[in-house]
């Protein structure tokens, strides 16, 4: 029988025409915004589950929120990790310079000082919180959203804007857009403009530390919208399949640019679900409860290092500021969705938990912020010493040729040379440094 062309209903069928799904939010700019719809458990409800506990023990976790902080500020439940006032502080702390670093460089940005930058204004905990719970030298495959991780773990602010502007001091060499950062010193493993790449290599990252039989995991994150590449779901498959020591967090920030996290599944399902069809253990995650993150970080963590596989952490949260430099959000989205977002500001919850506890106050938490501003902007001078975008204060020419070949093959020999003659005739008062 000859097939049937997708237009045409064979006449006298009752059968429904069919028709395709296209994921709509629920906020277009313009629209009032009204988060009724968001099933918020309250903090402390969610059952601790024990570190070693069968993959399968998690499922509920999956659907449900992990939170610790409660509307007065203190933090209930199982899920307390009863954290030292000095260690809340230090973590406050990084995520207020994440912040201050953020908005420096983003006026940078805009001044032209560089070519490109991306915030992660709400989503400091997601990474600062996930690097207290982690050893120092566990590795992380972060994204381009994770560079509290690199100040939580002590890497020189100086440094970082240097490979922004991609001057003569950018220990990348220019080689790398700006945020792409990396830093073997501090496990850092080079950030990716190819979206969920970072995840199957964690994971063989991990099965080789298993195969070696060292104590070291792997833990690496990416947005929501990246958990639809092929990347995602090879490496779940792996991880579960050779009970690799990884850590994976989804960033569920809501939007992927300026596709909602619809596209990507949400719709159906949460994404810390993806955990149970694959084998491994899950939780979803209060992505705005530093503390809430820490403890469910530290309790995958523990899991992986007692050899009981990998766990995939859906971190709930909100993205506040645009994609990117090059991103306008207000073409897509409410301008009240920041506002109305019901999990608050993760860097304010934590400082009223500190202030509820009588260990902080506004007036420290006010003398801390300036004290950080100048922190950033005498770094920033610093590092502007060493050149900005379209000065020419850059590393050598050559150095584009060099540090891949511990010999450099004759053809690309020939290319540098040639490179080189053409730069000398174009520019003749042009000197190799």
């Amino acid at each position: 029988m000859a097939d049937r062309p997708a237009s045409e209903t064979p006449i006298g069928s009752n059968l429904p025409p069919l028709s395709l799904h296209v994921p709509e939010p629920r906020f277009r700019p313009g629209d009032p915004v009204d988060y009724s719809h968001l099933p918020i458990p309250p903090a402390g409800a969610q059952p601790r589950p024990d570190e070693g506990c069968p993959a399968s023990d998690t499922a509920p976790l999956c659907i449900d929120l992990i939170r610790v902080l409660d509307e007065n500020h203190q933090a209930v439940g199982p899920w307390d990790p009863r954290l030292d006032a000095e260690t809340l502080r230090r973590m406050l702390r990084v995520m207020a310079l994440t912040r201050a670093f953020d908005d420096r460089m983003y006026r940078g940005q805009r001044q032209g000082k560089t070519s490109f930058y991306m915030k992660c204004t709400g989503e400091e905990a997601t990474s600062v919180a996930s690097a207290f719970a982690l050893a120092d030298d566990d590795m992380v495959f972060p994204s381009y959203r994770q560079q509290g991780i690199l100040i939580a773990r002590g890497y020189p602010i100086v440094d970082m804007i240097n490979q922004i502007y991609s001057n003569r001091a950018d220990k990348l060499k220019g080689r790398q857009l700006p945020i792409m950062y990396s830093s073997r010193e501090h496990n850092f493993f080079t950030i990716s403009g190819n979206l969920a790449t970072q995840y199957p290599q964690a994971a063989g990252w991990a099965m080789a530390s298993a195969i070696k039989g060292d104590s070291r995991i792997a833990s690496a994150w990416v947005g929501e919208g990246s958990s639809a590449e092929g990347d995602f779901h090879a490496a779940m498959t792996f991880a579960t399949v050779y009970n690799a020591p990884v850590v994976f967090n989804v960033v569920n920030n809501q939007w992927a640019i300026s596709s909602f996290s619809g596209f990507a599944g949400a719709e159906r399902a949460t994404f810390a679900s993806r955990a149970v069809g694959y084998g491994m253990a899950g939780l979803r995650v209060d992505g705005n409860d530093p503390l809430a993150v820490y403890a469910a970080a530290r309790w995958a963590a523990n899991r992986a290092r007692a050899n009981m596989g990998p766990t995939l952490i859906e971190h709930f949260t909100y993205r506040a500021e645009g994609h990117s430099t090059s991103d306008d959000p207000g073409q897509y989205r409410s301008a009240q969705e920041r506002e109305e977002w019901p999990l608050g500001d993760p860097i304010m919850r934590l400082k009223r938990h500190l202030i509820a506890r009588g260990e902080w106050s506004v007036e420290q938490h006010t003398a801390m912020d300036a004290e950080l501003v100048e922190h950033v902007k005498a770094a920033t001078k610093e590092a502007e010493k060493n050149g900005v975008l379209g000065h020419g204060l850059h590393h050598p020419f050559r150095t584009m040729f060099e540090d891949v070949f511990e010999e450099l093959p004759w053809h690309l020999q020939e290319q540098s040379e040639q490179a080189m003659r053409e730069r000398r005739i174009k520019w003749p008062e042009w000197k190799e440094s």
